[in-house]
């Protein structure tokens, strides 16, 4: 499974990819750093020797002692981003000709028809289907993880459509190949010439998309799940009857549904067994050295995105220890406000291009193009992975066989018989699994539920590297969230997933320190235990104000020295986010409005993480994969595009705010009375200070609190 020599003699002539550290965006930052960690430690000197040696409260002392160490245990960690940041670029024009190319695999994985539009799959489908990459080199496998009859029935229909769609594309240069995106209002404007060729072809194609949608929409009305079942395998195209060179035929890449077995008694985990069933599979039906895994709803936007990649898997700097090449998650439906921050500007435009200064950048989960062999051995060996191979790998002969050959190793033409597809069957059975590595040493790990981004930090730990790709065009697309209920319970998700491996045997700060970069295992563990930052944010939003009611001061009254070093502390933390907004194409309204949901979601999302950790820690709480809502309704994106919080379903979510905010209005209302009539706001502004902006920040909260016309409904159900 290794690429042409042919390929490695070509890459090693010419330039691939080049990679730039971003200055002097990382200069400001260490001088930043600088100034931010002196005064920090300022501010921690003064709360450990008064509460030591000076006359002070104890217990709310000791708190906000607590809330600042955790500030400032975060903020260190976030350094590791700020380092190094680097961006890269590419050179198509230098990769090698298509027959030297690798072959690559699509892993697209669908669970559960009601709640993934099946339309919506199969445009997913369909837009892989048209990468520009030779066809025979390329195909893509869909994993059907609900097992609905409905969804088999779809992709042999968005095959037979994809014979007229593909051809349409190519003939006139369409980048976006996802029809659905291309017929809407978002995508009809890709071309500027437009041709009466082009009107007649393009309404003839709308037309038949609209029969495709329609067929399937009727067929999957009402699907569900089936949770017992056995395996199915079906070679929807193949590519071998209709290569590149027959003539009067339609250049499709392999098509493949995959339908692995499924029993209520055994374990199926989840994500991760899909996409290690898939690699087992396409091993002995592809046998690409190169995979590509997409969520269902995450679709290709730039064709060339898998040439793109392959300008650093070819590139002889990096291919040695190359893992995975990441590109961001961009979604097409973020609103201008963006109160929700769907768009994740910190992650995609700050912290992975900082990442991947210092070692590589984590892995998403999706959009990523990723070296099977990484998740099988170690970088540069050789073929120590297959000593004993029925132990690691299992007893399927005919994929131990596909690990040992040549990827240019020519193939029978009849090579999908009745044999060999049964022997795919096997490879997707719950049993076949028993009694070897997969989900352990090879494949994806089955000890967290973010199957991707786990093991994507354990091949950082085994020595392999991974880049990321900003390009400027957005090479996959995506719909973000737009309700504060899907955007909740996906933040809770992977924050109680993170949380659960640092405070494992795999924690960043002692088993990732010894096994990688010091500043990489930093970054790693930014992620893994920033969930504990609701801790600190529900002692900041409730200790000072309780305190402020009962006139207790926790800060050092305004025209002490000490006053200056805390004022200093907060506005240096608000100006380095504001310049990293602004710095990355951001505006003002971005900032504050980051500002006010990291606020709301640490006191919401992160808490309910910490919770869930600590309920399966305790036995109380089985693990459990939680899939997004990825159904838009139409009533929820009018309101999100107007910039209004919608808080239905989301009650459980905000329990925690709403004591918060009843809180800080009561103690605020109070705390200024007492101040008013004690005059002694100078000792009490900090306080003060901290109740209002708490108050700012939960606006939207308590907006919702608010009855609205003769509902008189707090916050829907």
């Amino acid at each position: 499974m290794a690429a042409g020599p042919l390929s490695h003699l070509h890459a090693a002539t010419v330039s691939l990819s080049t990679c730039t550290v971003q200055q002097p965006r990382a200069t400001t930052q260490r001088l930043h750093m600088v100034f931010h960690f002196t005064a920090t430690l300022a501010i921690l000197y003064y709360r450990f020797t008064n509460l030591i040696h000076g006359d002070v409260p104890m217990l709310p002392w000791g708190f906000m002692t607590v809330s600042e160490l955790i500030f400032s245990f975060i903020w260190f960690l976030t350094q590791a981003f700020r380092w190094r940041p680097v961006a890269r670029t590419v050179s198509l024009q230098n990769l090698p000709d298509d027959d030297e190319l690798p072959k690559v695999d699509v892993f697209i994985c669908t669970a559960d028809p009601t709640k993934e539009p099946t339309v919506e799959v199969m445009n997913t489908v369909l837009s892989a289907m048209g990468l520009d990459y030779p066809s025979d080199k390329l195909a893509v496998y869909l994993s059907d993880d609900g097992g609905a009859p409905s969804t088999l029935y779809a992709i042999k229909e968005a095959c037979s459509f994809a014979k007229g769609w593909l051809p349409f594309c190519r003939k006139y240069g369409i980048k976006s190949r996802c029809p659905e995106w291309f017929f809407s209002t978002y995508g009809h404007d890709e071309l500027l010439f437009r041709s009466d060729e082009f009107e007649v072809d393009e309404e003839n194609m709308k037309l038949a998309y609209e029969r495709f949608k329609e067929n399937v929409e009727q067929k999957t009305n009402g699907a569900s799940a089936i949770s017992d079942r056995p395996p199915r395998i079906a070679i929807i195209h193949d590519n071998r009857k209709s290569g590149r060179n027959r003539e009067n035929q339609v250049q499709m890449p392999l098509l493949v549904y995959v339908s692995r077995e499924k029993r209520p008694s055994l374990p199926h985990r989840f994500k991760a067994g899909a996409l290690n069933a898939l690699l087992r599979v396409s091993g002995v039906l592809s046998n690409a050295s190169y995979m590509l895994v997409l969520d269902c709803d995450m679709y290709c936007n730039e064709p060339a995105s898998a040439k793109q990649a392959m300008c650093f898997h070819l590139d002889p700097k990096l291919s040695g220890s190359l893992a995975f090449v990441q590109y961001p998650q961009i979604f097409y439906n973020v609103s201008q406000k963006d109160i929700y921050d769907g768009q994740g500007r910190s992650a995609y435009k700050t912290k992975y291009q900082g990442m991947d200064g210092i070692g590589g950048t984590i892995c998403a989960g999706t959009g990523y193009f990723l070296k099977k062999k990484a998740l099988y051995t170690c970088p540069y060996q050789q073929d120590e992975h297959l000593l004993h191979p029925e132990e690691r790998f299992g007893e399927s002969s005919k994929f131990i066989d596909s690990l040992k050959s040549s990827e240019n190793k020519e193939t029978q033409i009849d090579r999908f018989t009745t044999a060999v597809l049964e022997e795919a069957k096997k490879l997707a059975t719950c049993s076949y699994e028993d009694n070897t590595k997969w989900g352990k040493e090879i494949g994806y790990s089955y000890d967290s539920l973010l199957e991707s981004s786990f093991t994507g930090y354990l091949l950082h730990t085994r020595g392999w590297k991974s880049v990321y790709l900003y390009p400027n065009r957005p090479c996959f697309l995506g719909c973000t969230t737009i309700d504060m209920k899907d955007a909740m319970l996906q933040l809770m998700k992977w924050s109680s997933g993170l949380l659960q491996v640092g405070l494992s045997r795999f924690n960043p700060l002692i088993y990732g320190v010894s096994r990688m970069p010091f500043l990489q295992a930093m970054s790693y563990a930014y992620f893994m235990y920033s969930p504990f930052l609701a801790i600190a944010f529900l002692l900041y939003g409730t200790v000072p104000q309780l305190c402020l009611l009962n006139g207790v001061a926790l800060y050092p009254t305004a025209s002490n020295p000490w006053f200056k070093v805390f004022a200093a502390v907060y506005v240096s933390s608000l100006s380095q986010h504001l310049y990293e907004v602004v710095s990355t194409g951001g505006t003002v309204v971005t900032w504050w409005n980051e500002q006010r949901i990291y606020f709301i979601k640490c006191i919401s999302a992160l808490l309910f993480g910490c919770a869930d950790v600590m309920m399966k820690s305790l036995g109380f709480a089985k693990a459990n994969f939680r899939l997004t809502n990825k159904v838009v309704n139409k009533e929820k994106m009018e309101k999100y595009e107007k910039g209004k919080f919608d808080l239905e379903g989301a009650k459980m979510f905000m329990i925690p705010m709403t004591f918060m905010v009843l809180l800080n209005g009561v103690c605020f209302l109070g705390g200024v009375k007492r101040v008013i009539s004690n005059g002694n706001l100078e000792e009490m502004f900090g306080q003060v200070f901290m109740s209002w902006t708490t108050l700012l920040f939960s606006y939207p909260i308590l907006k919702g609190l608010v009855p609205s016309g003769s509902k008189g409904k707090k916050i829907k159900n």
